[in-house]
């Protein structure tokens, strides 16, 4: 299992909560929508330890089922964990990627997600046919493959697989460590034009679900993409997969007259 990036805990909730009995909304509902919008501005941040049901049941003047059902509604959004020996823990916001030429690493840190990379796999291999197709290569040319997790508040994100045309651009662990990889690309002077991209999902495989904290068998999203310089060339082929739980792809779509 690669190490993960190191984050800390906040110990406990110290949240200004409330709830209004006059109100026709649902308690457990007034209690979820407040924690969910302190998590989503910041104010409850990742690994955030809540109170245990007791104790925040006791704090608000509320029944423990209604404390149990909110906390409850925001675990099936993914804004919560229960961990065993640990407690209720906040995660974070799940990550909502809009479909256009940009970076994970990008997105993550437009969105105050804090990324980080841990490289796998860095190494010069012959290209496959699907590679040498993709990249538009000699079959069993050499190619740079690189295979990253990427991490956003610590917590696995996805893992990347890119091929790139040998010598291209010069791919060292620690640069693709602490920066991504559309980044290096940009500084070496490659323009990034445009790309081919097909989105799809299927079912974690056991060594899959080790390295992104799932069950196997859990949702997966999947992204291939060949990415074009400005001259037509391909310079990039990815295959990425990202865990449903925390990822999403959006669509903007618009209405032909």
């Amino acid at each position: 299992m690669p190490k993960q990036p190191s984050h800390e805990s906040e110990p406990s909730l110290s949240l200004a909560l409330s709830v209004d009995r006059t109100s026709p909304v649902p308690l457990y509902f007034q209690l979820a929508q407040q924690l969910e919008a302190a998590i989503e501005r910041g104010a409850l941040t990742p690994g955030t330890l809540l109170g245990n049901e007791i104790e925040l049941a006791g704090r608000l003047g509320l029944s423990r089922p209604t404390v149990r059902q909110a906390i409850q509604s925001l675990v099936d959004k993914g804004l919560l964990v229960r961990r065993r020996g640990v407690g209720t823990q906040v995660v974070h916001s799940q990550v909502r990627r809009p479909l256009e030429l940009s970076s994970l690493y990008d997105d993550l840190a437009a969105a105050g997600q804090r990324p980080a990379t841990v490289v796998l796999t860095n190494t010069v291999e012959p290209a496959s046919a699907q590679i040498a197709a993709a990249l538009g290569v000699a079959e069993g040319s050499e190619v740079r493959f690189v295979e990253r997790l990427r991490y956003a508040h610590g917590e696995p994100m996805a893992r990347l697989r890119n091929h790139l045309p040998a010598g291209l651009l010069d791919c060292d662990t620690a640069d693709l460590e602490s920066t991504g990889l559309y980044r290096l690309m940009r500084a070496a002077g490659i323009t990034l034009h445009s790309a081919r991209q097909s989105v799809g999902a299927r079912a974690a495989d056991a060594g899959e679900a080790e390295l992104l904290g799932e069950e196997a068998g859990a949702p997966l999203l999947t992204m291939e993409r060949t990415t074009f310089d400005d001259t037509g060339r391909a310079v990039e082929f990815g295959s990425h997969v990202y865990r449903a739980s925390r990822y999403a792809f959006e669509f903007q779509l618009l209405v032909r007259s």
